[in-house]
């Protein structure tokens, strides 16, 4: 197949760059408004308890799907003139509006149960409003809603939160993240490659790649947005592994192209023989990159799903675009592919070339062997030192805090969470789906029971307000019955994701329902304890799919059993930096967190999704690698000098591309840094440190270490697996008679010219 695309690139080289660039621009003109389309949520499992519980609180009791939340404060009090009228008015205007559910304010509830909706200093009365639309538009509803009544009320402060306005708010920031990472990374993407390909014109290939593999990435959300929901970091996915992987693999290409020139093959000849070995090394490498980011699939949460379609669909796209425009475009350009060569501004003479053994990475890699035990183990210890912090993780669900500290939304928070005795984030809600038959005094038991458990201050019901087993006050607006249905809600004081809180959810589940009936509970806490649950148990079933996956196509490449071990073993190290280093900025807040909120903890999804992208493309890197060992491995007398001398080549030929190539992809992914988003920015710097950790530290040192002491033992397999890679393994393409420069001879007779 790879000789065919290099046939039809050399047959109809203007023909494919044509169709592949009007294919390009249909595809973005139906996946770019795909922006309108996407949700700002996503984290929770949908099946869990806490989801289903708020699905009924929604429909049978018309409690909304998410919470718009007003602060009114004036200097003179919540129970001003001023504050009353702008409270009862903005009140009016959301009962007019279709969008929401139901209102309760400090203005319009009882005495008794508008305590609890005014600060503690008395300056600021709360407005809780239901907002209807689903997870999609919600929070657009509550956007539109608060630019309206925000318009005119100059003699009090009014601000905007609840979580809403906080998704809404991720929505708008996000999109503003999007185009200031694009108008980052691109740029000095460009002038890495600039200096890595020489030529302007070679530079302008890779960017010309990315942005046909973004485009038919976004082309692809967009249809999937007909049939589900899909998470709008899904754009910022797409822009930073298409822009990522298409420099990658287009690197890999032009930079073989240009070894099998300076071979002495013909231009034809040389685009066939590149196509079939680095090309094929394209295909494998984003083989193994989907089939990881593929495996997100497996969780429930829309969010992680979401990130697997934008994955998958972006290396589809960036390998199909690398192996068939890519070829096409080199013939196109003919001579002129090294033209404009900037770098010969800085020159004061032409570069001499200089034999593969004085190269700096086949001299390095000699070094790294002749010490292998001492570098390896030095190496090991600093990244298990790095990945230290990661025993303390705990895990916890994005609330306002994600937001800038400017944000409205993360403002009003603080206010709710320093300023009020309820604050309705740590309220807990107990939804009972069947209540038919229940006596007053069977909720009034079971209510008390509630408000008696630790932290809890007060428990609402339909039959009266119960604080410490005692009923104290008259109904509540925070209750209801409907359809033979009945929820409660309890105030908490137990700090959000905290062992108090924790504690306090497993006292509420260990009491007994009302009448025997059962229950399901809701609320932030228990959605955090629902989305960790439904991670975690499906995490040893995930890991299990990308090793088995990674090992399988690893030997394919290789044929060997302990080399697909290894890449395993030593990808997993390489990832203890990226995840100590989040835990120990970003929950524990050193480095001030990088200008984010510190919490205490990570958002749940989000070491998973790096786990899987930084796996993939840390295998990305591992098949650049050891496919061309392999190929001077094949072509040695295969002796324990030409085991160390295949991998000294190997990452001699490999070690410029890797290390240019895991530059350019750190640009784009710490571009994400510069996002306001908080885990967005932790995403951005793990995988940034990923990268560069694993395109350093585990190629050029950890991987010639390991080789060096396992010898010809890293091409072992067993009789019955030898004949299975005869008949599965990729095979086809392998140099039957290798060019003298791919011919491996001792060093001590290598000349010049020979290595050349």
């Amino acid at each position: 197949m790879l000789h065919r695309i290099a046939r039809l690139a050399i047959a109809a080289p203007r023909l494919t760059v044509s169709v592949a660039a009007l294919a390009m621009v249909v595809a973005a003109v139906f996946g770019i408004p795909v922006a309108n389309s996407l949700s700002p949520t996503g984290f929770e499992d949908p099946a869990s308890e806490s989801a289903i519980a708020t699905r009924m609180l929604a429909d049978r009791f018309g409690q909304g799907d998410q919470q718009l939340v007003f602060v009114v404060s004036s200097p003179d009090g919540a129970d001003s003139t001023a504050a009353r009228r702008t409270g009862t008015a903005i009140v009016d205007e959301l009962h007019r509006s279709p969008h929401v559910a139901n209102v309760t304010s400090a203005w319009t509830v009882p005495p008794a149960a508008a305590t609890q909706l005014v600060s503690r200093d008395g300056r600021s009365g709360l407005i809780v409003a239901g907002i209807t639309g689903g997870e999609r538009d919600a929070p657009n509803y509550a956007n539109t809603l608060s630019e309206q009544i925000l318009r005119n009320h100059d003699a009090v402060t009014v601000q905007t939160g609840g979580p809403a306005m906080v998704n809404a708010g991720i929505t708008q920031q996000t999109q503003k993240d999007l185009l200031l990472m694009e108008s980052i990374a691109i740029p000095l993407s460009f002038l890495v490659l600039v200096w890595v390909f020489g030529g302007l014109l070679a530079a302008a290939l890779p960017v010309m790649v990315a942005v046909m593999a973004i485009a038919g990435a976004l082309a692809v959300l967009r249809l999937i947005t007909f049939t589900t929901d899909v998470s709008i970091f899904a754009l910022n996915l797409s822009t930073a592994m298409g822009l990522a992987l298409a420099i990658d693999y287009t690197l890999l290409i032009i930079s073989r192209y240009r070894d099998e020139l300076a071979d002495g093959a013909g231009r034809d000849e040389a685009l066939e023989r590149t196509m079939v070995t680095a090309g094929r090394t394209v295909l494998f490498s984003a083989t193994t990159v989907a089939l990881s980011m593929a495996a997100l699939i497996l969780f429930p949460m829309h969010f992680l799903k979401s990130l697997a379609y934008a994955g998958v669909a972006t290396v589809t796209f960036a390998a199909s675009v690398a192996v068939v425009v890519t070829p096409a475009a080199i013939v196109v350009l003919g001579t002129r592919l090294d033209a404009l060569d900037v770098r010969r501004l800085l020159r004061r003479s032409p570069p001499v070339p200089r034999p593969v053994d004085q190269q700096f990475w086949y001299r390095s890699t000699r070094f790294v062997m002749r010490h292998a035990v001492s570098i390896g183990l030095a190496v090991v210890t600093l990244l298990v030192l790095l990945g230290v912090p990661f025993l303390g993780v705990k895990w916890g669900f994005p609330d306002d805090r994600v937001l800038p500290s400017s944000a409205s939304p993360h403002q009003v928070g603080n206010q709710l969470r320093t300023g009020f005795d309820a604050d309705p984030a740590t309220s807990v809600s107990v939804v009972i789906p069947d209540a038919d038959g229940l006596g007053p005094q069977d909720i009034a038991r079971y209510a008390a029971d509630l408000s008696r458990v630790p932290g809890i201050t007060a428990v609402s019901t339909p039959m009266g307000t119960f604080v410490s087993g005692v009923q104290t006050g008259p109904p509540s607006a925070a209750t209801g019955e409907a359809q033979g249905s009945m929820f409660l809600t309890a105030s908490s004081t137990a700090p959000l994701f905290s062992s108090s809180s924790e504690t306090q959810l497993d006292q509420i589940h260990a009491l007994a329902g009302p009448g025997g009936r059962n229950v399901d509970i809701t609320g932030t806490a228990q959605t955090n304890r629902d989305t960790v649950n439904a991670i975690m148990s499906r995490l040893p079933m995930v890991l299990g799919v990308i090793a088995v996956i990674s090992l399988l196509l690893l030997f394919m490449l290789t044929g060997s059993v302990f080399l697909p071990l290894k890449a395993l073993v030593l990808n997993v190290l390489s990832l203890s930096a990226a995840f100590g280093a989040m835990v120990w900025i970003f929950q524990d807040g050193h480095l001030c967190g990088l200008g984010t909120t510190a919490t205490g903890t990570l958002v749940t999804n989000m070491p998973v999704v790096l786990f899987c992208i930084a796996f993939g493309l840390s295998m990305d890197y591992e098949v650049f690698l050891v496919s061309r060992i392999r190929e001077f491995w094949l072509a040695s007398e295969r002796t324990r000098a030409a085991a160390d001398e295949s991998v000294a080549l190997g990452v001699a030929h490999t070690g410029r591309v890797i290390t240019a190539a895991a530059l350019v992809m750190s640009i784009s992914f710490a571009a994400l840094t510069a996002a306001h988003v908080s885990f967005m920015r932790m995403f951005g710097l793990g995988l940034t440190l990923a990268i560069l950790v694993d395109a350093t530290l585990v190629r050029t040192v950890l991987v010639p270490a390991f080789m060096h002491l396992m010898g010809r033992w890293s091409w072992w397999a067993p009789a019955p697996l030898v004949w299975l890679h005869k008949h599965i393994g990729i095979t086809h393409g392998e140099p039957a008679s290798p060019a003298p420069k791919h011919r491996w001879v001792p060093a001590q007779r290598r000349d010049s010219e020979e290595v050349q």
